[in-house]
């Protein structure tokens, strides 16, 4: 048995902006049957004490980067959760890292680092009897941590730590003069450390300080190391090579499951899809249409890919297809949905995020979209392969790693789940969307194609089986 304290900065059911947040709630339930017990620490905003109901303080801090703080305990929907409560930096309207009007919170270094910072108290002086072997931390915000167990070590040795790269597009970058701010030690920034082109990275300090490294799928591990995906940090990577581990996400399969779905009313095929994707166009004003209903949730941003969607979507329009898309983001691109919308009655749009509605819509799509640039691992495509609604990906990341194209050979075997389109641009996407209308045009063809999807393990069983041996593997190793 592995005690681990997992660190992050969202977790569902308390927040959530993407798919880190499923990530953290799903992977202690997968890993109990391994035997490893896990505690997950999250900060303590607005929105998660409103959820956290009954509680017990395990530790407590003065002043904690401008103020008093205290970790709650609780156990929440089966979830044994630590909860930072540190109202000066937590207590606020808004999101977990953009204020109402979209801009970073000023102070968002002191808030992840003060995640980090009680992470590492916790980590050294134990959670009342439990005592942590491993510690865990989720990118950026987590980042900081090696860096206080490393300050800490002077007094004894402390955990290993285990660092997830879930997206590295995001440092967590702050003024190398807020050192003393942020209570690290000015004599390691440098290029072996946290120092990242003049600046603090708390990404480089989780990267250069974890004893080892994961990702999100075994592509995004190699694309990493290239200058194209490493977004500055494939130098750091490359050294740290032989510690970097690809480990595909899984989803919560009772969450996430076709025959108890709360929120759809049957889910036999081919029936259930009919039945549900006519509830989908009824809720979304769609009219009905011969091609296939091609469903989109998702953050709207360049990442994503959204405007080489815009771009792409008329060949499937031409086709008989049609769009349902629920998403926020991006204020441009929100605006060109929107006008899309407006003028084409075979697309809608919903701006937003409404989670039971995300389950609707992978419910009664025929196809899930994922037209990312990058995609680290994705989750969107594993849901649509639960559910029977065949992904349409663009061949990078996680998505080259779950989905299998339905190319000549994959089809005559039987095995083909989905499209992938290559390279990502828009052509390439509008040519996915004719390969994919002429499978839909074959009932037959169509019907495996779900059927091969609805087979394919996307639950945590390998992956939490791969953590566990990691955790195995350092839980013996001090810092």
């Amino acid at each position: 048995m592995t005690r681990i304290l997992s660190v992050a900065s969202e977790c569902v059911p308390f927040v959530k902006t993407g798919g880190l947040a499923d990530v953290v709630g799903a992977l202690p339930a997968a890993l109990a049957p391994l035997g490893d017990e896990v505690k997950t620490l999250i900060p303590g905003y607005r929105a998660v004490m409103e959820k956290l109901g009954k509680a017990r303080e395990v530790a407590a801090f003065d002043d904690l980067f401008g103020g008093p703080a205290r970790v709650l305990s609780a156990v929440v929907g089966g979830l044994d959760v630590l909860v930072l409560e540190a109202a000066h930096l937590y207590d606020r309207t808004g999101g977990p890292y953009l204020d109402a009007a979209g801009r970073d919170w000023p102070d968002n270094p002191e808030r992840f680092a003060a995640l980090s910072y009680a992470a590492a108290h916790l980590a050294v002086h134990g959670i009342a009897d439990w005592a942590v072997d491993v510690v865990h931390g989720h990118d950026w915000q987590a980042g900081l941590i090696p860096e206080y167990l490393h300050n800490m070590s002077q007094s004894g040795p402390v955990p290993p730590f285990v660092f997830t790269v879930h997206n590295i597009a995001f440092h967590g970058n702050a003024a190398r003069e807020r050192c003393a701010d942020l209570w690290l030690d000015p004599w390691r920034l440098t290029t072996q450390h946290f120092e990242f082109w003049g600046q603090i990275s708390a990404l480089k300090a989780g990267l250069t300080g974890a004893a080892k490294i994961t990702t999100v799928s075994q592509t995004y591990a190699e694309e990493l190391l290239t200058p194209e995906f490493g977004m500055g940090m494939e130098g750091v990577l490359a050294a740290r090579q032989a510690d970097l581990i690809g480990i595909v996400n899984g989803i919560d399969t009772d969450v996430w499951n076709p025959q108890t779905d709360p929120e759809i009313a049957t889910y036999k095929l081919p029936g259930g899809k009919k039945a549900n994707k006519a509830a989908l166009r009824a809720e979304f004003d769609l009219p009905e249409a011969e091609g296939p209903l091609c469903v989109l949730v998702s953050r709207l941003s360049g990442q994503k890919g959204i405007d080489l969607l815009l771009e792409a979507l008329p060949a499937l329009l031409a086709r008989g297809g049609q769009l349902a898309l629920l998403g926020s983001g991006d204020p441009a691109l929100e605006a060109k949905l929107v006008e899309m919308a407006a003028n084409e009655p075979n697309v809608a749009v919903r701006i937003g995020y409404d989670e039971a509605l995300a389950h609707r819509l992978i419910a009664g799509g025929d196809v899930i979209l994922v037209p990312s640039r990058f995609e680290p691992c994705g989750l969107t495509q594993l849901y649509g392969l639960r559910y029977g609604t065949v992904p349409l990906v663009t061949l990078t990341g996680g998505l080259a790693d779950t989905v299998i194209n339905a190319s000549p050979a994959a089809m005559a075997r039987g095995v083909a789940t989905g499209v992938q389109v290559f390279p990502v641009t828009a052509a390439a996407i509008a040519n996915g969307f004719a390969r994919l209308c002429t499978l839909f045009e074959q009932p037959k063809v169509w019907g495996s194609l779900q059927r091969n999807a609805m087979r394919q393990p996307v639950g945590w069983d390998t992956s939490a089986a791969a953590f566990h041996s990691l955790y195995g593997a350092v839980a013996g190793r001090a810092t």
